[in-house]
Formats: C-alpha cells, structure tokens, sequence
C-alpha cells in the first residue's frame, strides 16, 4: 500500500498528521537532509571567507540560494546519489559538487568537505535542527499554554475551593492559586531549560583536526572551528571523539521530561476536578462522548494528553540515558538512535495543544464548588483550634480532634454550638464563628 496518514504505522505520521505535519521540516529524512546541505553550503562558504579559495560571485549566489530554497526534489536527488554511494552524507557532498559544476567552478570541488568526517556534518545538522524546532515550535507552544494558565489563574483567583489531601476534605484553597503552582513549576523549569546550550561536534574523524592540520599546520583550526559553529547558531564541544557526547541533548530531553511530568500531574488534576463536577464540559454538536452511554462527556483531551505525554517521556528517557554512552572513539548506535528525537517530541507537541483544547471546553460549576464547601465544615477545624492556642486554651487540638474525627455529620451548626460551649471571651467566639468553609482560604 502507498504510504499515507491512514497507512502510517505511526500515529504521529497517521492520526496526529495534521497536528505536526509541519515538525517534517525538522526531524523527515527530508528535513535531514536539508540541514545537512545548509551545513555544508555554510562550511564551504567560510573556507571561502577565511582565504582557503576563492568562489566567484555566482557561485556563492548560487549555494545560497540551493540552502535557503531547498526543497523535497534536491533531497530526492540526493537519494538518488544515495543509490550508489550507500552513503548519505557522501552524496550531500557529491550533490554540491554537481551544483558547482553546474555554474561551471569545478576547482572548488574538492573544498566541499575538506578534512571531514560524516559525524562533522551530523552532529551540527542534527543540533542545528533541533534547536530551530525547540526555538520555533516547542517552547512558543509551551509559553502560550502557560500564559493561558495564568490567564485562567488570574479568572479564578477568588474561587474557594475544598481541597484534598490523600483524597480526604482539607483546608480550603483557591482555584487560580492551585493553577499557579503548576504555572511556578512550568517556568521553572523553561528557565533551566534555555539555561541548556545547543552544542555540536566538528573537529575532524576523531575530534583531532587530523586532516584539517595535516594540509594547513600553521592554521589554528580550534579556532576556526569555534567560530564556524558559533556562527551557524551552536556551541562548540572542545573535547570530543569521532561524534558528539549528547550531554547538553540529553539534558534538554531530561528537562522536557520533567515538564511533560508537571504536565501529566495538571492532566490529572483536571480530571479529578471534572469527576468531582467541579468543572462541566462545553459540548459540540455531533460529538459522542460514548458509544454506548449517551448522556457521557469525557474529559478526552486531558486523557489524551497524558497518554501522549507518557510516550514522549518513555523515548526521552532512553534517548537521555543511551546518546551519551558510546564504545571508545564511535559505535554507531547513536545514528539510528539519534532519527528518532523527533517522535517525543511530536508527541509531546500533540499534547500541549490536547491540553489547550481540553482547557478549552472547560465550564466552571459554581455551586458544585460551593456545595462541597458547605458540607465539609470540619475543615475549620484547624482554624479554630489555631486561634484556640493564640489565647492559650488548654489542649485546643484534642478538642477539635473528639468533635471532628468519627462518624458524626459536621455542620454549622455543630461548629456553633462547639463555640458556644468554650469558656473563652464573646469576642473571640464571635471571632470564631465568622470563620466559614468559604473564607478560610488563606493568602
């Protein structure tokens, strides 16, 4: 069968398709490709730039334009030349050198690619890639869903809630305080994670700058690999093998790791809150919740979040814990490995905008809220026993605990009478009973 998005083995390349198509121009064989011919068109260029030989005009027009207009058919070509090669960064170089001959500068093609090995190309490209797609794509969705949190934070800053600990009645909260915990935790760890550079490899078949010295030993080639990198967007390792260590990667995939976990914990929250009906669910119409039970509206897209989160994290988390381990100078495992960053990456992607369409259909249940407050009044319990102690009542706690704990319904008028039973002044019984389920919420 031809391949399409029905097709696809993967769900990122069949029922997510319309959702991270776009990702194709970071992480497709395509994309690879594609970086890999702007890495080289930018290493033959500064050879230029630094005296090594000189390209006329036309020809620097020309390589330009092939980098910043490449497209699907040069990246065929390319495969094409693969055919023969079995070698896909060769035919990168051989491509090149078809594009020189063709604005006739066939003594300049021996500069493409001179001194390096594949990895050189690899381990900037890949880098490269990854960093326009985290800068582009990942962390603009990521702030937008955390200043649309702090909008919804903000919306219900004066909500009282019941909150629960160990899934028992508590003190009482606020809805928007409890989003801005997770709003805190998400730009905690946005700022650690751009804390992380964007590293690459380039120095030559074993990090030496073997060929590089041996044809211009009184060229510093540390420093003209320092300021080629920088000047593509990344960092340069200074100490490396024949590949790149992947510590600053595996970093950025622990960190996204980390994020998608805050993220599952939201997920789960909300999904709670929705059970409980402290939020109903806008419906759309011809939508079924389930196909056998009419009346149901499920929280899918904090389901669906979750799920695609924990794949993410499952593939970050070997991606981090196997890129950096590899056998002496180079093995290959980290070549078929290092295809795959793009999956949790998708996934991950599909997961912010699921959580976003989720927040979406959300519809706040006012009196589902103020319900459950009302008939928990045992969580003034410790604000009375509290202010109990700031008067220096003896045993306050003990107090409370016997009326509180057991099988009894706690009302208001429980608390009350409690109160009126307390051999304290009037005015802090009347103190007392101005505390309710819904005004101890705290700061």
């Amino acid at each position: 069968m031809e391949l399409t998005a029905l097709t696809s083995i993967s769900p990122v390349d069949g029922r997510y398709r319309k959702q991270v198509q776009h990702l194709d121009d970071y992480f497709s064989e395509y994309g690879l490709i594609k970086y890999r011919v702007l890495v080289e068109v930018e290493y033959l260029l500064f050879l230029e730039r630094k005296k090594f030989f000189k390209l006329p005009g036309k020809a620097v027009k020309h390589l330009q334009k092939l980098a910043e207009d490449f497209g699907p058919e040069d990246a065929q070509e390319i495969k094409q030349i693969e055919f023969t090669t079995n070698h896909d960064v060769k035919a990168v170089e051989y491509f090149l050198k078809n594009e020189l001959e063709k604005v006739g500068v066939k003594e300049a093609k021996e500069w493409v690619h001179f001194g390096l090995t594949s990895q050189d190309i690899n381990n900037t490209a890949i880098p490269l890639s990854w960093k326009h797609a985290i800068e582009y794509e990942y962390l603009p969705a990521l702030l937008n869903l955390n200043t649309e949190l702090k909008l919804l934070a903000a919306q219900w800053k004066d909500i009282p809630m019941l909150a629960h600990t160990h899934g028992q009645p508590a003190s009482p909260t606020r809805l928007g305080k409890e989003i801005m915990v997770f709003v805190e935790r998400i730009q905690n760890q946005i700022e650690q994670f751009i804390g992380i550079p964007f590293t690459g490899k380039f120095g030559g078949a074993t990090g030496n700058f073997n060929a590089h010295h041996i044809a211009f030993p009184k060229v510093d080639w540390v420093k003209f690999a320092n300021e080629f990198v920088s000047h593509i967007g990344l960092n340069r390792q200074q100490f490396t093998t024949q590949i790149e260590h992947y510590d600053n990667l595996a970093a950025h995939f622990d960190c996204m790791k980390r994020i998608n976990n805050i993220l599952v914990d939201f997920c789960r929250d909300i999904w709670s809150y929705v059970s409980m009906e402290y939020f109903k669910q806008k419906t759309k119409k011809g939508e079924i919740g389930s196909s056998a039970m009419p009346h149901k509206v499920n929280p899918i897209d904090f389901e669906n979040a979750e799920g695609n989160l924990g794949m993410a994290n499952a593939l970050f988390e070997y991606l981090a814990s196997k890129l950096p381990v590899s056998r002496l100078q180079r093995d290959l495992t980290d070549s078929t490995v290092l295809r795959n960053i793009g999956v949790p990456f998708a996934h991950t992607l599909i997961a912010l905008r699921s959580i976003e369409k989720g927040l979406g259909k959300l519809v706040l249940n006012d009196q589902k809220l103020y319900d459950d407050l009302d008939n928990n009044w045992a969580v003034v319990a410790e604000a009375i026993q509290t202010v109990l102690r700031r008067e220096n009542f003896p045993n306050p706690y003990e107090a409370l605990k016997d009326l509180t704990r057991g099988a009894q319904q706690i009302d208001k008028k429980t608390i009350h009478n409690f109160i009126d039973k307390l051999k304290v002044a009037e005015s802090i019984k009347k103190e007392l009973k101005k505390i309710t389920p819904h005004n101890y919420t705290g700061v």
